[in-house]
């Protein structure tokens, strides 16, 4: 426990083996005032998170040391922050996020929680943080991003409290929604059948996770190519190392969390390379918001439509699969104009935008 104020203090969040253990409270008072402050910024619930599906997100493995706190004032849980040390790139690198109940802004607590995971941080070895929020436009100047793509709000709680911090804002990623229904699915139906045309030499091809070894090499160059492909402007993210146990890691926390995911890949016949993929997540709740996460298509096979292949694909199969869902949100950077012009096209329409944001420590 490290006192931020006389009333507040931060606690590291022990983990408990089950979410129904006895000794889960600390859990589930983190889970609530997680999803509390994200439903109170973002104003929707797509990334709310039952305490059994977060706690399996909270584990450390192999690739990010998960640390996570507690802000406590007054007996309450009020905050949460959290600091996962990258393991690529010799865990120089880190992701950092501090959420705080409204009724707690303009108080000071953020600045002293995020003075205790810099120092954690920087004992660890980090020098280079990275943090993602979206920002709330209530007419603020704007803040330009410097790929030249995109702007933020230079709100307070935000962009002003990072920017006095030392972070800068490297990139702007734009937060889209597909709402599913009937005239989208004719839609997607048009859109794939016009790509498959141009798609000569490749196929289709699907599975749910846990990846099938027949696809576990490809699936894992693919994966490590959408860590050093995708436009990450002055973020310098490392490269990810990826191989076949990385792949089972990946599987199992999205398994452990309850999620069903459908990867969708495009195989170039002639020589059964997998080329192309987009991914599908949603959680137990059958009427949930499904997630489109990662979609790449490998440099050497691109001019063929297969990025709006992958995706036109898997949201059919989704359709049936998973009726009950009723939108799909996916983030792409402001930059991405060849993605986005497939999510346009398919019928994504902007809902938020993100800040990128980089500190370098000393």
């Amino acid at each position: 426990m490290i006192a931020l104020t006389e009333a507040a203090t931060l606690h590291p969040l022990v983990l408990p083996a089950r979410a129904d253990a006895a000794d889960a409270g600390d859990l589930l008072d983190y889970a609530r005032v997680r999803n509390a402050s994200l439903l109170e910024t973002t104003g929707r619930d797509d990334e709310h998170l039952e305490p059994d599906a977060l706690l399996a997100l909270l584990r450390s493995d192999a690739d990010l040391e998960r640390r996570q706190w507690s802000v406590v004032e007054d007996g309450e849980t009020i905050g949460v922050a959290v600091l996962n040390v990258v393991a690529d790139g010799g865990g120089r690198t880190a992701y950092v996020t501090i959420n705080l109940l409204q009724r707690t802004w303009g108080r000071g607590l953020g600045t002293v929680v995020l003075a205790q995971i810099e120092k954690t941080a920087k004992e660890a070895g980090v020098r280079k943080l990275l943090l993602w929020t979206e920002h709330t436009d209530r007419g603020e100047v704007r803040l330009d991003s410097p790929t030249g793509f995109g702007s933020v709000p230079r709100d307070h709680h935000h962009a002003r409290f990072l920017l006095r911090h030392g972070f800068a804002l490297e990139q702007v990623e734009r937060v889209s929604v597909l709402e599913l229904s009937e005239e989208s699915t004719r839609r997607v139906t048009a859109l794939h059948d016009a790509a498959a045309r141009m798609a000569d030499g490749y196929r289709v091809v699907q599975w749910t996770l846990p990846t099938p070894p027949a696809h576990v090499d490809g699936y894992a160059r693919m994966k490590q190519r959408m860590s050093t492909d995708v436009p990450d402007a002055e973020l310098d993210m490392p490269e990810e190392n990826w191989d076949a146990e990385r792949v089972a890691r990946h599987d199992a926390r999205h398994l452990d969390r309850g999620n069903t995911v459908l990867v969708t890949a495009a195989q170039h016949v002639a020589t059964g390379e997998l080329c192309a993929f987009n991914e599908l997540a949603i959680g137990r709740r059958a009427d949930e918001t499904t997630h489109q996460e990662d979609t790449l298509v490998l440099s050497s096979h691109r001019g063929h439509r297969l990025g709006l292949l992958v995706k036109t694909a898997g949201l059919l199969s989704w359709r049936t699969q998973h009726p009950l869902s009723p939108q799909v949100i996916t983030f792409n950077a402001e930059e991405n104009r060849p993605m986005l012009n497939i999510n346009e096209a398919i019928g994504f329409v902007p809902v938020a935008y993100e800040g990128a944001w980089r500190k370098d420590l000393p």
